[in-house]
């Protein structure tokens, strides 16, 4: 884990409103995943910075156990054009945690990161945490995912 300060910057992409409860993101999150790949949502999205993909978790009603939103898609110039259907988002400055998880992405390395993380006594924001895949690293088999978890401002 390693600290870090982020620049606030916009993602667009197509997004759910899901909640751990019950296991209900462990079907919800894959079948965006699977909607994002199948209708080419990355050639999709309007003043594309580059083709990294982020999935962006936010609008939490109050921690990881409560309802929060998943957004799929890519860092973008502004929000000014948000195609129907999709979803724009702004990552605020802020201090978070960074992660770096890597192997096969089919072993659920990212999930099970996430696993630890909830379990870890962070004093998260809840305000927007988000993964990194950045294409140069992206084979299923050998992949490397960075995750960020929002902190407070106050911990040191």
């Amino acid at each position: 884990m390693e600290k870090v300060s982020i620049s606030p910057f916009h993602i667009i992409g197509i997004s759910v409103r899901t909640t751990n409860e019950n296991g209900q993101s462990t079907k919800d999150i894959p079948a965006l995943w699977e909607q994002f790949m199948q209708e080419q949502i990355l050639e999709k999205i309007p003043n594309k910075l580059d083709n990294t993909v982020y999935c962006m978790y936010t609008d939490y009603e109050k921690d990881h156990t409560r309802p929060y939103t998943t957004l799929i898609g890519c860092r973008v110039s502004s929000l000014d054009e948000i195609p129907e259907n999709m979803t724009g988002k702004t990552i605020s400055a802020a201090p978070y945690h960074k992660y770096t998880v890597k192997g096969n992405l089919q072993q659920n390395i990212v999930y099970n990161a996430w696993l630890k993380i909830w379990n870890e006594d962070l004093k998260r924001s809840y305000t927007a945490d988000f993964e990194m895949y950045d294409p140069t690293k992206q084979t299923p088999e050998n992949a490397e995912v960075e995750i960020f978890i929002a902190v407070d401002p106050e911990v040191k």
